[in-house]
């Protein structure tokens, strides 16, 4: 039988929302937060002509640096100053979080609470300076180098230029930083994830066009067009069904006696493990370290060394050694993150502290061995789905030159972030629900 939660959360109408003034205000609020976002993707860099770039970009649209551009929403092609968008910010996370595992000092200072997490955030957006700055100067340092039919690509090189360059990117990276943390505080959904959202989802008409044209054209026949958005919409359903997926372990609580002879808890719970815990961090992270070095290997490859020139060829789109590292890192941190936001011990100790157990197994240490027992397990099966729907699409797009728009990178951003965005908006109803039955008791109890 439904809990009450699930029934009262059932019975959410769009009733209940046009009630709801505060979810309103969270939902303009994020809305424009992400229009203030791609407004900034049109703002272009001083000193570029945009006639060259655009030309450079079209050879190189197949290339990794078209993946990111997917991530910044056009950005980077276009070199605004949000070019770099918020991966920087995701990368100084990753080193922070694996810092804080192997760090004595951060490792304590994670465990001091709210002041040692205030600490970490303020050394992460210190970290995210640094590496923007580099970011910043390589794609200013490939830009003078970057030449075509038209001419060279920026206007006047020199050392002011890569200043303004370094400066404005950085600018626009930590705005971004700031913006995706007041969605999160102020609006819907994780602020960070629903900008890389943003920017996938406005140029998805874009790409569904481009791919229409290449059928026109005959680049593609109409039958792998209609396998493609057919696989497309196969990926979305086994991601919603994945995501959904979760492994119910029984938790028992004793019975209790209070007062007198009156008996209370003895009740039957469950501990829901998802088989995908870690969610779309893996792909955005692993996509985030491929990007700290072939931002500047994409920009200066065949201006540089000839080594550089052969690095870029091996981590080009569908090579083999660009295929292991994506994967590699994916799976890696499908086991990091998961480990990051879930503690079996911690769970243990919180069950046996409130008298709860796993029947067949003694609380304690023998209850955390037992959770990181089959949260193991899930996570593999969970990385291995997340490889799968990274991995062969990458190849098709390699291969076929479809829009990486149509990749699984991509859709399992979109249909991730779309179904944790649902559940938050339906949480805050659920909540203004509670409120209004919660009014509407101490109303009838003044009146009795």
């Amino acid at each position: 039988m439904a809990s009450a939660a699930e029934q009262l959360a059932a019975n959410v109408n769009f009733g209940a929302f046009s009630k709801a003034t505060e979810l309103k205000k969270r939902i303009w609020f994020t809305l424009g937060a992400l229009i203030v976002y791609r407004l900034g993707t049109y703002i272009p860099l001083p000193g570029i002509d945009p006639v060259v770039l655009s030309d450079v970009f079209s050879r190189q649209a197949g290339g990794i640096l078209g993946m990111f551009d997917m991530f910044a929403g056009g950005a980077l092609s276009r070199m605004t100053i949000f070019a770099l968008n918020i991966m920087p910010y995701i990368s100084a996370a990753i080193i922070m979080q694996l810092m804080t595992a192997v760090y004595q000092p951060l490792e304590q200072l994670k465990k001091e609470g709210e002041t040692g997490r205030k600490k970490i955030n303020q050394y992460t957006r210190y970290l995210t300076v640094f590496i923007t700055a580099l970011q910043a100067y390589g794609i200013a340092v490939g830009l003078e180098g970057m030449t075509s039919s038209a001419g060279p690509a920026v206007i006047d090189p020199g050392l002011f230029f890569r200043f303004t360059i370094v400066v404005t990117l950085i600018g626009g990276t930590l705005f971004l930083m700031w913006l995706g943390e007041q969605i999160t505080a102020r609006g819907v959904g994780n602020g960070i994830s629903l900008i890389i959202f943003s920017g996938i989802v406005a140029n998805l008409p874009t790409a569904l066009a481009g791919t229409l044209e290449m059928g026109r054209t005959g680049a593609l026949s109409t039958i792998f067009i209609i396998f493609l958005l057919t696989m497309a919409v196969g990926v979305i359903f086994f991601i919603v069904f994945v995501e959904r997926a979760q492994r119910r372990i029984v938790v028992q609580y004793p019975k209790r006696q209070v007062g007198g002879n009156r008996m209370t808890g003895g009740e039957s719970s469950h501990l829901p493990l998802k088989l995908n815990t870690a969610g779309v961090i893996p792909p955005i992270f692993a996509s985030s370290i491929l990007l700290l070095p072939i931002t500047v290997i994409g920009f200066s490859a065949g201006q540089g060394p000839e080594w550089l020139t052969t690095v870029a060829a091996f981590l080009g789109r569908g090579q083999p050694l660009y295929l292991a590292i994506y994967i590699g890192t994916i799976v890696f941190f499908a086991f990091f993150y998961t480990a990051v936001v879930f503690n079996p011990a911690d769970t243990a100790d919180n069950l046996k502290k409130y008298g709860g157990f796993v029947p067949g197994i003694r609380p304690g240490k023998n209850t955390a061995d037992y959770l990181d027992y089959v949260l193991t397990r899930l996570t593999v099966v969970g990385a291995g789905y997340l490889a799968i729907v990274c991995l062969l699409p990458e190849i098709l797009i390699s291969r076929y030159s479809v829009p990486f728009y149509f990749g699984g990178t991509s859709l399992l951003i979109v249909v991730t972030v779309t179904m944790d965005t649902v559940a938050q908006v339906q949480s805050h109803l659920l909540a203004h629900q509670y409120e209004g039955l919660v009014k509407k008791s101490k109303l009838r109890g003044r009146r009795g």
